[in-house]
């Protein structure tokens, strides 16, 4: 008798540790996922930097009248654009539409300004844009009203007064996807 009180006594403890086992398993799982669904929502609620502009298309001409200005904004951010690129890093000359529209295809990232007086605000763009070795440039942009535009494939963004964080952001974002047509 005392064999099979202990047999049976063994038996429920054996049941006790699946059960507890299975909520453990189960408990687990809820955790996965939750932690799962939190990720999936985060990033499906993540804010991009700047304002999203309909995209032009990515066609290479051989030559393009600037004057016809087939872009949708100023700074153009896609569209029709020459096969060359412009050099990445400081110019102290404007950029052609044209041929800035390819750097941007390319995943490139450009700071722009408008503002020749502003010694101050032109240092701390270089500043920043030299952190970056390659995919971003800076340069003169004479055709806009405000003082900075940040732009990259599709994606825009106006600044009145300096915000190193911001650009820096911008920049983050969208330096180096490519947008080349996939093949």
């Amino acid at each position: 008798m005392a064999n099979r009180a202990r047999g049976r006594m063994a038996r429920e403890a054996e049941r006790r540790r699946r059960r507890q086992r299975r909520w453990l398993l189960r408990g687990v799982g809820a955790l996965l996922v939750l932690v799962i669904g939190a990720l999936a929502y985060q990033s499906l609620t993540k804010e991009y930097p700047g304002e999203a502009v309909p995209t032009l298309g990515n066609q290479h001409v051989s030559s393009l009248d600037p004057g016809s200005w087939p872009y949708n904004t100023r700074p153009p951010t896609s569209g029709p654009h020459l096969p060359s690129l412009a050099h990445w890093g400081i110019h102290t000359q404007p950029i052609s539409d044209v041929l800035q529209v390819h750097n941007l295809e390319d995943g490139g990232v450009l700071v722009q300004y408008n503002c020749h007086e502003c010694r101050d605000l032109i240092a701390k763009l270089e500043t920043i844009v030299s952190r970056y070795p390659d995919k971003v440039i800076l340069a003169p942009y004479p055709n806009m009203d405000r003082p900075v535009a940040l732009t990259a494939w599709g994606r825009i963004d106006f600044l009145d007064t300096f915000d190193e964080g911001r650009i820096v952001r911008f920049i983050d974002a969208y330096r180096g996807i490519d947008h080349h047509p996939k093949r």
